[in-house]
Order: structure tokens, then sequence, then C-alpha cells
């Protein structure tokens, strides 16, 4: 018998703890699922972690390596961690980069263009719409290659203010937010957030969504046909 996780978060936190006599292993894709589904049905796949907690038969890898070839992820790799480390890189990456940082860096760039009367759909674009095409630079090429891509306007631009942007007061910040996922700090109040019905998740997200670049944004999308 088998326990499999996607995320490390309940076994790391001791939110379950299973029976002695059950494998107990992770496979972790690293993209959203929507993604993953999109990259099995073009018979291509996501990278994934692969963790094993309790190997109480002896087969937790074979049967690990297993569940991640039938989700495509083998076509990518699989790379061996721990549910720890999964739990901490994954929440950790989420708040400060992929989910936080980056979302909150569009809002405030996009309202300083607006604040000094540039027009939304201008703003919307350069803080906004291009970041995808970097991304993907970055994605498949590195930083290197990204700067490689750009003019070197932009490069130098971006050498010589983009720690302005980033300083070392934002790198305080990470550290305290790594220990308060490191710590389980977050992990508890994630969990009473829930219990309390998630007062605080809904109104952040009501005013994240009536944004000024939500509004534009979808105005912009419908012009370019997406």
């Amino acid at each position: 018998m088998s326990l499999v996780f996607a995320h490390g978060f309940n076994i790391t936190f001791k939110k379950i703890v299973p029976p002695k006599f059950v494998n107990v292993f992770m496979i972790a894709p690293k993209g959203p699922g929507p993604k993953l589904r999109e990259a099995f049905v073009q018979k291509e796949g996501l990278p994934s972690l692969l963790a094993i907690a309790q190997d109480s038969t002896g087969e937790s890898h074979s049967l690990a390596t297993a569940y991640a070839k039938g989700i495509g992820c083998s076509r990518r790799g699989i790379f061996v961690t721990t549910f720890e480390e999964e739990t901490t890189t994954d929440l950790f990456g989420e708040q400060t980069v992929l989910c936080g940082g980056v979302v909150e860096l569009m809002k405030s760039a996009f309202e300083v263009l607006i604040e000094n009367g540039l027009s939304p759909e201008a703003a919307y674009f350069e803080c906004f719409h291009e970041l995808k095409f970097i991304v993907d630079l970055l994605h498949f090429k590195g930083i290197e290659g990204m700067t490689n891509a750009i003019s070197k306007t932009a490069h130098y631009g971006g050498m010589t203010r983009g720690k302005r942007v980033i300083g070392p007061q934002v790198k305080r910040e990470l550290r305290k937010i790594f220990k308060e996922v490191k710590s389980g700090k977050f992990a508890t109040e994630w969990l009473l957030e829930n219990k309390k019905g998630r007062p605080r998740y809904r109104n952040l997200s009501t005013e994240s969504k009536h944004h000024a670049i939500e509004k534009w944004g979808k105005r912009v999308r419908e012009k370019i046909g997406y």
C-alpha cells in the first residue's frame, strides 16, 4: 500500500502521520496542474521532484518513478529531493517570486506609469504583457541568453537599475519569509486562515481582482485576441 503526494506540506508539518506499514512518496511536477495536463496531451512533460518519506515494502522508488513516467514527467527529468526541501522551496518561491514578488512588482510599476500620465494600455504592455517574452528567454536560455536577445539599452538599464528595486531591504525581507516558511509559522497561519473560512484570503483576492491592471489587461487581451 502506498500514500502518494504531489506536495510535501502535510508530511513536512506533520498534518498527516501515515502508519508505518505504508510506502510514502511524492512526485511533485514543477508547474501548475493545467500545464502538466497540457504537456501530457501534447506527449510532453514537466520535470518533477521525487521524494521518499517511508519505504515500507522496498518498492517506493520504483513505484514513484513509474508514477512519474505515467504522468509524463520522466520525459523531462526526475530530480531527487526530500519532502522538507520540496515544501520549503515551493512555499518560499511562490511567496517571494512566482506569485508574490513578480505580481506586486508588476502592479507597482503599472501604478507609477499611470500616476505620471502614461496610458494604461502602454503601461500594461510594458509592465505585464512583455514579461512572458522575457521569462521564455530566461526559461530556455538563462540570464545570459536573455540579455543577448535584448537591446544593449535594456541590458544596461536593467543592470544599473535592477538592484535599486531589488536592494538589500528586499533580501532582508526574503530572509524573514524564509524563516516563516521553515519554522512552520506560515503553515500555521494558513491552516488557521482556513479554519476561519478564509476571510483575509477573500478580501485580498477581491482587492487584487479589482486592481486597475486587471481591468485594463482584460481590455488589451480582448483587443489582441487573447
